[in-house]
């Protein structure tokens, strides 16, 4: 029900069930800004890839750039809203800047926009850079700006009294968050893999992009049309200048009064006594103690945040069949969300209500060792599910190993003489794995069949990598490189075709082409999606009645074969695959225990966390303290890439592990520097102040009134 709420010094307002009717605009605000960044940041690593033409490396590092600067601009938002603009015109006034960002990357993906020769490729790809750039800085400074004002802001709606309720808004509010990138996170890759254009038909990356610059443009008008419901307070100066002002007197008079003649003062900020006021101190002192207890934060969202990128590739060695359900590697994420749906209001409504009639004191700080207890527990599922996959992944050579094998595209059987082993391969076979050797025992590899002379083979193999020697007579030979060490990336398949015509030929294949492929030669691998996919071959050899068109094997994930055209004895084609690399076996299912124990950490840690900076802040530094609490993602952030760039450790299971173990230290420091946590109510104490202020006022006024007439009647 809807009912007027009257409150003292304040208008009146409207409230829903107990709630203020403001915050519902603030949450559906919350929920389309969420979607706008996620759904643009799920398909960012691909534009840059794909659209761009960047390699892996720089695409992954830009990305990580980007989201801590998104995390590093809270503060920046924090001091505009708290110094100069107030939270609800910083809101404004940055969402603006936000949705324009969003409007231009979405402009950038444009490849009409420089494709004056309507080839589909851009001519200028420097002005779709620039242009890309442009809109990130916008978003980062637009999203981050906005971050700590909008939970701030709908704190701010609650009366004294409503802790409850200011409560279980935090957990809505965050549950918005993770609806908004759930939604995103599914709709955005759909809509990316539409084909559009004016003049050549490509990935719809504008749509894509658009979609979400849409959704901030609704996520605007919505708080616009909250306005005349919020409850707004005035920004109450530079209040960040005054609080560093104050520090460092602080500790520039603790210096100059250091001797032992100095009697020492309770808290190192009580020495700003002889310039500051008590009140600004004691403001001070509540939010570095917050703070103080942010230091080791940072590690938990160094494992949280990889769920986006070590658990993304950890998945690409795993299959998604799900029985007649297909998940691709990169959407196992959404599991994080759709987790988050579910256990917010269980563990709101029931496991909250059950710990308290327990009788256990359940604190803000207990909840987030808890959190980051679980996180950890979940890297060591993670670890011991990389155990599993290690088992089924195939060897790769090493240091000054080659690896080699056999394909036989001739009409009888050939032996092939290795330094230490002899294979002999049927006609259009290959032999059944690769031949690990090292460098300095590969002295020399003969070829001969039934009744003919030994062909030595003459190549320099390249060390680290796979090859594939093409045999069809002894004297013909070929041997390519497979340009292969690891799995396929994100899941997806290789295929690579072998020609066997006299002629050269050329194949299409779901949109991507080999061309002019030479007589008994190999292609270059190009990767695919799971399932089957339909091919065309092109050759002036190809007879007018005879079919063009084939269709693949059912691919599934991880994988890499050799596609053999060959022509049949009619005289028309026909193609023979053979396996490179096998596909994945281990299901990604075994994924979801970690994600479940990731998703409780994040609940217990994250939304607590919002709500203890809130509660703990004073009221003039809520905004500052909400961008600190952000402010350790972005070094969460930081941590990953610094971990990443490194790279001493080659076992990824041990790398999970070591995770693991360091945010275990790190929860055991954080529950001891808890434990010396004092809580405080900011309200109360400021009303102290108040009240002290109008007593000191009174006092006064009451000494000036006693003179007054004494002085009359001395005149």
């Amino acid at each position: 029900m809807v009912s007027r709420v009257h409150t003292p010094g304040m208008s009146k307002s409207l409230s829903c069930f107990g709630y203020p009717l403001s915050i519902f605009f603030i949450l559906v605000n919350e929920f389309c800004e969420r979607f706008s960044y996620y759904g643009m940041r799920a398909i960012l690593v691909l534009y840059f890839r794909n659209f761009i033409g960047w390699d892996d490396n720089l695409s992954t590092a830009i990305y990580h750039t980007f989201v801590a600067l998104c995390y590093l601009t809270p503060i920046l938002g924090a001091l505009i809203a708290d110094s100069w603009l107030g939270k609800f015109k910083t809101i404004i006034s940055l969402s603006i800047v936000y949705t324009i960002g969003q409007a231009v990357i979405s402009v950038s993906s444009i490849h009409d926009l420089t494709d004056h020769n309507h080839d589909g490729t851009p001519d200028s790809i420097s002005v779709h850079v620039v242009l890309s750039m442009i809109g990130l800085v916008l978003i980062a400074l637009g999203t981050g700006g906005i971050k700590p004002c909008v939970s701030a802001f709908g704190g701010d709606q609650f009366e004294e009294g409503q802790e409850k309720r200011r409560n279980r808004f935090f957990s809505i509010f965050y549950l918005a968050i993770n609806a908004g990138s759930l939604l995103s996170t599914i709709i955005t890759p759909i809509l990316r893999v539409q084909q559009c254009g004016i003049h050549s038909q490509q990935a719809c990356y504008p749509l894509a992009f658009g979609v979400p610059a849409a959704l901030m443009a609704v996520s605007l008008i919505v708080f616009i049309a909250g306005s005349g419901m919020y409850k707004k307070f005035q920004p109450q100066g530079n209040i960040m200048a005054k609080v560093v002002k104050c520090i460092g007197f602080a500790v520039k008079n603790r210096f100059r009064h250091r001797s032992k003649e100095f009697p020492k003062r309770e808290h190192w900020l009580d020495w700003a006594k002889e310039r500051y006021d008590e009140r600004l101190i004691s403001q001070i002192k509540m939010v570095t103690r917050v703070m103080f207890l942010y230091i080791p934060l940072p590690m938990f969202w160094a494992l949280f945040d990889q769920q986006g990128s070590r658990w993304t590739l950890q998945a690409t060695t795993m299959t998604g069949r799900f029985g007649a359900i297909e998940i691709q590697p990169d959407q196992m994420q959404t599991v994080n969300a759709i987790l988050i749906v579910i256990m917010v209001p269980i563990v709101d409504a029931v496991a909250y209500p059950l710990i308290a009639k327990c009788g256990l004191n359940f604190t803000s700080l207990k909840k987030m060792t808890v959190g980051m207890f679980l996180a950890s527990m979940a890297f060591v599922a993670a670890g011991i599910v990389q155990v599993e996959i290690d088992k089924t992944l195939p060897v790769f050579p090493q240091g000054n190993q080659v690896q080699i094998q056999v394909l036989n595209i001739g009409n009888s059987s050939m032996t092939v003489y290795f330094p230490e082993e002899t294979v002999t391969i049927d006609q259009w076979s290959q032999t059944d794995d690769f031949l690990t050797i090292e460098i300095d025992r590969l002295r020399s590899i003969n070829i001969s069949s039934p009744g003919s002379s030994v062909t030595e083979v003459s190549h320099e193999f390249e060390q680290g990598h796979r090859h594939t020697l093409l045999v069809w007579a002894p004297s013909g030979y070929r041997v390519v490189k497979d340009g292969l060490n690891k799995k396929p990336e994100k899941g997806e398949n290789g295929i690579r075709f072998v020609n066997t015509l006299m002629g050269t030929m050329s194949v299409e294949m779901s949109g991507k082409v080999y061309e002019n492929i030479a007589s008994r030669d190999a292609t270059e691998y190009q990767f695919f999606p799971s399932g089957t996919k339909s091919f065309t071959i092109n050759s002036t050899e190809i007879a007018q009645e005879c079919p063009r068109d084939f269709q693949s094997s059912n691919l599934d994930f991880g994988s890499a074969y050799t596609y053999v055209v060959r022509r049949e004895g009619n005289g028309c084609l026909e193609v023979k695959h053979f396996e490179d690399i096998p596909p994945n076996t281990v299901s990604m299912a075994l994924q979801i225990p970690q994600y479940f124990l990731l998703t409780c950490g994040e609940v217990v840690f994250s939304i607590t966390g919002l709500e203890f900076s809130y509660s703990q802040a004073p009221s003039n530094m809520k905004s500052v303290l909400q961008a600190g609490w952000l402010l350790t993602v972005a070094f969460g952030n930081i941590i990953v890439l610094i971990v990443a760039g490194a790279g001493q450790i080659s076992k990824q299971w041990a790398e999970y592990i070591l995770f693991a173990a360091l945010l275990l230290v790190v929860c055991v420091i954080f529950a001891i520097m808890a434990q010396f946590y004092t809580y405080v109510n900011p309200a109360e104490i400021e009303a102290q102040f108040d009240e002290d202020e109008k007593k000191k006022k009174a006092g006064e006024s009451n000494l000036y009134s006693n003179l007054e007439p004494v002085s009359q009647t001395k005149m």
